[in-house]
C-alpha cells in the first residue's frame, strides 16, 4: 500500500466482495518525522529548525504543507517508476510464497483503475493498471464464477495455519529484502552521504522581513558566536532566541567562507511572549560521499545504513502514535510521495537510492499494523485462529471485520489525495 500504508483497497475493489485479495500498502504513508528530506537522509538533515516560521512554510517542511514537487515530468515518472517497483516487488512476495507452495493464485495486479494491459497464463490473471499507485494478489477461494471445488485442497482458506501465514507476511519479507538491497547497491554505485561536523550552526534560510533579515543576517551565513561564547547547539540557541524576545542579541557569522562578520540581531516577541527571528538553522557539516571498495566493506556499509533507515521509520511511526494530534497533518498519499520523490530526483539522481528504500520501509513497517485491509490484519485473524485451537473464524465475522477496514481506507485514502493535491503548488496557483 503508498500508505505509502494504507490499502490498495482502498481503490481497487474487486467485483466480488468476498474475493481474498492481498493489497500492497501504497496509498497512505506514515508521516515523516521532522522535515521530509531528513527522513530520506536522515544523517544529514535530522536536526534542521526553523525560528520564526509557521509549520510548514518552506520545502524542508512536511509533505503536506506545499508540495511542488510534480514540476517536470522526468523526475515525476522517476518517483512514480520507484513506487511502482516497490509496488510489485510486495506483490510479488505474496505471489511467489503461494505459488511455491501450490496455492491457487487467479490474479495479480500492479496499479489501480482502469486496465491497460493484461494476459492470462498458468489460470492467472497478469493486469498493469492506470495508477501504479497499488496492486493485489487475487486468490478464488469465493470467488462464484470460479469452478474449483470449495473443500480443494491448494485453496488458500484450506491451508494449514503456517502456509497461510508464510503468504500473508511474504509482501513484507519482499520489502525488507528489496530496501536492503537497494541501500548494498547504493553502496557499490553512487557511494553513501557521509556527514563530516563543521564548527558552528549554519543559517540555509532567512525570511524576508523577520529580524534577522532586518538586521543583517544572511542566508548561507555561519554562526561561530553568540554573545561572544561559542556557538551553543542547535537546541540551545533555539532556547536561548525564545528568551531573548527584544533584546539585543550578539552574533559573530562566518560570511561566504571566509569573512568574519560581527551582528548585533534583537528577535521579535511573537505572541505567546517567545522571541524569534526568522531563520531556519541546521548544524554546519560537510557532506561526502564513501564507496565500498569491496563485498565485504559493501555488505558492513549496507547493514549500517540499513539500520539506521529501519531506525528513522521506526521512530516516526512511534512518535505518529504518541503524538497523533499534532502529527497526523503528515500522514501523506500517493500524489505526496511522488511529489517528493520527483523532488529528491531533481536534487539528485543519487536520492532515489534511499528514497526507495525508505519506502520499502515504509511499507513493510505500518503493513504490519494489525488492522483491517493490512497485512497485520490478516495476520492477526490467522494468528486468532491459532490461539482457537485451529477453529476457523466464521466467514461472516471475518468478512465485516475486513470489510470495515476497507471503507476506512477507501475515505481516508481519498481524503489524502484530494488534500495532497490541493496542496501542489501548481494547484495553488490555479485556484
Amino acid at each position: 500500500m503508498i500508505t505509502l500504508s494504507a490499502s490498495a483497497h482502498a481503490f481497487i475493489l474487486p467485483r466480488n466482495p468476498k474475493l481474498p485479495l492481498f493489497p500492497s500498502p501504497s496509498l497512505l504513508v506514515q508521516s515523516l518525522p521532522s522535515s521530509t528530506l531528513s527522513l530520506f537522509f536522515p544523517r544529514c538533515r535530522r536536526r534542521s529548525q526553523r525560528f520564526g516560521h509557521r509549520n510548514g512554510g518552506s520545502r524542508s517542511a512536511h509533505v503536506t504543507a506545499s508540495l511542488g514537487g510534480l514540476e517536470g515530468a522526468q523526475p515525476v515518472v522517476e518517483a512514480a517508476s520507484v513506487l511502482a517497483a516497490i509496488i510489485l516487488v510486495h506483490e510479488a512476495g505474496h505471489f511467489l510464497a503461494a505459488t511455491l507452495q501450490g496455492i491457487r493464485v487467479s490474479k495479480f495486479a500492479v496499479g489501480f483503475g482502469p486496465v491497460l494491459a493484461r494476459f492470462v497464463a498458468g489460470g492467472v490473471e497478469y493486469s498493469l493498471r492506470a495508477f501504479p499507485l497499488g496492486g493485489f494478489v487475487g486468490f478464488p477461494d469465493d470467488d462464484p464464477d470460479s469452478d474449483i471445488p470449495s473443500d480443494d485442497a491448494d485453496l488458500l482458506k484450506n491451508r494449514p495455519v503456517l502456509d497461510r501465514l508464510i503468504v500473508v507476511s511474504a509482501g513484507v519479507v519482499a520489502n525488507v529484502v528489496f530496501a536492503y538491497l537497494i541501500v548494498f547497491a547504493q553502496v557499490l554505485t553512487v557511494g553513501l552521504p557521509v556527514q563530516e561536523a563543521l564548527p558552528g550552526l549554519l543559517v540555509p534560510e532567512v525570511r524576508t522581513g523577520s529580524a534577522a533579515a532586518r538586521d543583517g543576517l544572511l542566508a548561507g551565513d555561519i554562526i561561530l558566536e553568540v554573545n561572544g561564547e561559542t556557538a551553543p547547539s542547535l537546541t540551545e540557541l533555539v532556547e536561548y532566541i525564545k528568551m531573548s524576545a527584544g533584546k539585543k542579541v550578539a552574533i559573530k557569522v562566518v560570511r561566504q567562507g571566509a569573512k568574519a562578520v560581527e551582528l548585533s540581531v534583537t528577535p521579535d516577541e511573537s505572541a505567546d511572549g517567545a522571541g524569534r527571528i526568522g531563520v531556519q538553522l541546521s548544524p554546519n557539516f560537510k557532506l561526502s560521499k564513501v564507496r565500498a571498495k569491496n563485498l565485504a566493506e559493501a555488505t558492513m556499509f549496507a547493514s549500517r545504513e540499513f539500520v539506521g533507515l529501519a531506525s528513522t521509520v521506526l521512530d516516526g511511526l512511534k512518535q505518529t502514535f504518541l503524538n497523533f494530534s499534532q502529527t497526523a497533518s503528515k500522514v501523506s498519499g500517493p500524489v505526496a510521495i511522488i511529489a517528493v520523490g520527483a523532488e529528491v530526483a531533481r536534487s539528485s539522481s543519487d536520492g532515489l537510492f534511499q528514497f526507495a528504500a525508505v519506502i520499502n520501509l515504509n511499507l513493510a513497517v505500518i503493513n504490519l499494523l494489525p488492522l483491517p485491509a493490512l497485512d497485520g490484519g490478516s495476520l492477526a485473524l490467522i494468528l486468532l485462529e491459532a490461539a482457537r485451537g485451529g477453529r476457523k473464524i466464521p466467514r461472516e465475522v471475518e468478512q465485516r471485520i475486513m470489510s470495515s477496514g476497507i471503507l476506512f481506507v477507501v475515505m481516508l485514502g481519498l481524503f489524502l489525495i484530494v488534500r495532497d493535491t490541493l496542496n501542489l503548488d501548481f494547484i495553488k496557483e490555479m485556484l
